[in-house]
Formats: structure tokens, sequence, C-alpha cells
């Protein structure tokens, strides 16, 4: 089996790993908030007309509200969606969302969260997410592990997931990191392409009804079965990523 972290190092050109930060998805990472998600998402959009089923949502996850309507109106219409239904639309999935969502925190977020800042790590959030709702919940679900200057969220984004925009900002706003110093975890096929294609290790987190091999093949390093797993697993991949070197 390929050494993930000798495979990165290869296909990068880096000789060493220098971890300084770990950038944290939200959705599916930090809050199990996908099912309030997509049921919200589907009952949109079928309220507004298109017809979508309610797992291609999970897919889309990562995307800005306005890509997602976009990407939909496309194939329902071919055209691009127009500013206001952009802004009609997603007010009303939003309203759906913070009906729905019951904030629950995914199993060993937080613990894997205070290992990352026990171990002298920078902690980054990286969200296409737009929910107030939920960004406005991070410090009292998981206080003194985020900090605003240190997120990048749909409001900071030009281009969300898959684009690399999202990822590489928030190297930036953890101290204009290389992309060796830091690792992302995700969760969905997006948000992976998105770390991948801006050049970070990246550990999928398995929390949706997706196939392993899908993220592997948006570009995954490591993928893992939940939250849970990371967590136990975390000092030895830490210990990996500090001990690598490419063999020149």
């Amino acid at each position: 089996m390929t050494d993930p972290f000798q495979a990165y190092l290869s296909l990068t050109g880096y000789t060493r790993f220098d971890i300084q930060a770990v950038l944290f998805d939200m959705d599916g990472v930090l809050y199990n908030s996908m099912p309030a998600h997509c049921k919200s998402w589907f009952q949109t959009m079928t309220e507004f007309g298109y017809h979508c089923t309610y797992e291609e949502f999970f897919i889309h996850e990562g995307r800005t509200g306005g890509s997602t309507i976009n990407l939909l109106t496309q194939r329902e219409f071919g055209r691009d969606a127009t500013e206001e239904e952009i802004k009609v639309i997603y007010a009303r999935k939003t309203e759906l969302f913070t009906q729905y969502n019951q904030g629950e925190t995914i199993p060993f977020a937080r613990e894997m969260l205070h290992q990352v800042k026990s171990n002298g790590l920078d902690t980054i959030l990286v969200t296409g997410s737009g929910q107030h709702s939920l960004l406005g919940k991070l410090e009292e679900n998981f206080p003194g592990i985020f900090v605003r200057e240190k997120m990048v969220t749909a409001f900071d984004v030009k281009n969300g997931k898959p684009n690399p925009e999202p990822y590489l900002k928030g190297l930036t706003r953890g101290g204009r990191l290389e992309t060796n110093q830091a690792v992302v975890v995700e969760n969905a096929p997006m948000g992976v392409q998105s770390a991948s294609d801006a050049g970070i290790f990246c550990i999928a987190i398995n929390t949706g009804p997706i196939d392993e091999q899908v993220l592997y093949d948006a570009g995954a390093d490591i993928v893992l079965p939940s939250m849970e797993d990371l967590f136990v697993k975390w000092e030895s991949i830490l210990a990996s990523l500090k001990n690598a070197s490419r063999k020149i």
C-alpha cells in the first residue's frame, strides 16, 4: 500500500512537512448538519420547481449557496440563475435549515479540536456555509478554538469549493502558510477537491452516505470512517507527518 505521506511529498516536491495548522471544514466535520442541509435544499428546490434528489446535496456540499442554485438552474432551465432568484431561493433554504437543524455536533469533534490545540497547532475554519445560525454557535460549541480572523466562509470568497480559493485563503489567514505547513480535515468531495487542488494534504472523514472511493478520487490522501477514528489515530498521523521526508 502506498504511503500517503511519501506520496504527497513526491507529488509536491517538498522534502518534508512543517505542520503549523489544521484547516477544518464545518458541515459534516464539526456539525452533524448535513441531513438538515439536504432536507432544506431538497424541499426548497422542489418548491421552486426544480427536479432533484435528497442525496445529491451531499455531493454538492461545500459549494456556496449561490453556486448550488446556479448549478441546478443551468441543469433545469439551461441558463444562469439571476441574483434575485438566488436571493429568494437561498432565503427560503435558510429559513428551512434553521427550522430543521438541531445544532448537533459531530461526536469527538470537540476532543479532536482540543487535541490539535494541545499539539501547539493553529485551528482554521474553511467553510462554504453562510448560515449565520451555525457560524454564530461556533464559540458556544467550541469555545476558544476559532477566531473570526482565521475563518473563511461563503462571505469571504468569490469562488467556493471545489475551487481551491477557500483553502488558499485559509493558508493566508493562518499566517501566509505554505501548503506543506497545513493539513485539511474534510468530509465532502467538493471540499476534498478544493484542498487537493490547493496542494494541501487532506484527511477525509466519511460522515455521509458516500463510498470512500469517491473521496479518494476527489484527491483525499487519507480516508477515515469517523471523527472518532481520526481522534484515536491523530497522534500517530501527526508523528508520521513530522517524520516523513522525501527520498532524493
